[in-house]
């Protein structure tokens, strides 16, 4: 994935994000807050048992 579309991503996830901010970061740390982002995001949509 590109960095312009990981910021892309991350800014579906997390709609507060800018892009000039993000863009200032590596890709490797991009598609790590990504990650750590969807981890979030499935957690909230789980129901509890």
């Amino acid at each position: 994935m590109s960095k312009r579309e990981l910021i892309d991503c991350i800014r579906e996830i997390n709609t507060t994000a800018k892009a000039e901010f993000l863009a200032r970061f590596s890709k490797e740390d991009l598609n790590a807050y990504l990650d750590q982002l969807m981890e979030l995001n499935l957690e909230e949509l789980a129901v509890p048992a």
